[in-house]
């Protein structure tokens, strides 16, 4: 508080849960961005000292300032909901994702691509945490449903620990070990600057028949509007604020039917008709979320106030 009122502050934004304790009486107008309330949601998946912290934090800087940014109509529900805060003090800006997703990617750069990540020809894309409420299971379920019928692999970008590995055991289990690739592992692709920076990522995304992402619940869910921003067809949720961010450019499944998710990814191979609209529909869907839309629309909460 001391540098804020030293170096004459007019207004602060809390661009993450937080404020500086005492900004309430120190005269200065302040904005906290909540980006999800999924600790409240699901207490079981945080350490519980966390979720006390977690808690403590954000319902006091939600009640502190003078208003709060939601990044989708879904978090701003739940503010009203768990912290009882009034409609009118929330404004939903959605967030924007790196605009390296918007670049086409050449056929030659690709080439490169998959030659030094060692992919192969056609594979469907997971990217996330790999965590039990982003649901990676669902899709290896979904995966021995096909195994006979269309046998193209999952390549996953991420790390987990204790569900990770349970999903291996099933994967395991299942006997489809060499349909799953956990490219986050392979020590070839860890020695490429460009994949542990995210760079290459776009060129991933422009290659996949589609990104498959049935979480149970999320914030915005990023990966989603990188997926659409690099023409990727995408299959997720039904729930949450899934439907926020993909708009009509997906396939919406319930994230508990392995069966749904199956149909979903045989749309994505064999229906290029569903494909081509799909990726239409995604990338008009994607033009609300430009930074350059979200920061105005920032720009305007802060000139409200």
């Amino acid at each position: 508080m001391r540098d804020i009122k030293k170096n004459k502050i007019d207004l602060y934004h809390g661009l993450s849960h937080e404020l500086p304790l005492g900004i309430q009486q120190s005269g200065i107008k302040s904005i906290v961005t909540i980006h999800d309330l999924i600790y409240l949601r699901y207490p079981n998946q945080f350490n519980p000292i966390d979720v006390i912290t977690y808690d403590r934090k954000f319902r006091s800087a939600c009640h502190a300032s003078d208003h709060i940014i939601a990044i989708s109509e879904q978090t701003k529900k739940d503010i009203v909901s768990f912290f009882g805060i009034e409609d009118k003090k929330i404004t939903v800006c959605y967030q924007s994702c790196d605009a390296k997703y918007r670049v086409k990617i050449s056929e030659q750069e690709k080439k490169e691509v998959r030659e030094m990540l060692q992919l192969p020809e056609s594979f469907f894309l997971y990217v996330g945490s790999i965590i039990e409420r982003k649901n990676l299971k669902a899709i290896c379920e979904a995966m021995v449903l096909l195994k006979s019928t269309l046998p193209i692999p999952l390549v996953v970008i991420g790390n987990g620990k204790k569900y990770k590995q349970a999903v291996k055991q099933y994967i395991k289990e299942q006997g489809i070990e060499s349909s799953i690739i956990f490219l986050s592992d392979a020590a070839h692709a860890q020695a490429i600057p460009t994949f542990v920076n995210g760079d290459i990522f776009p060129a991933i995304y422009q290659m996949a028949k589609g990104l498959i992402y049935p979480s149970y619940f999320e914030g915005f869910g990023i990966p989603i509007l990188e997926a659409l921003c690099s023409d990727c067809p995408v299959i997720t949720s039904s729930v949450s604020c899934l439907p926020e961010a993909a708009g009509e450019g997906a396939i919406y499944v319930d994230p508990a039917s392995a069966s749904e998710i199956a149909n979903a990814m045989n749309q994505l191979y064999f229906d290029e008709d569903v494909v081509k609209m799909l990726k239409q529909k995604g990338a008009l869907h994607a033009q609300q979320f430009t930074q350059a839309a979200c920061a105005k629309k920032v720009m305007e909460v802060y000139q409200s106030i």
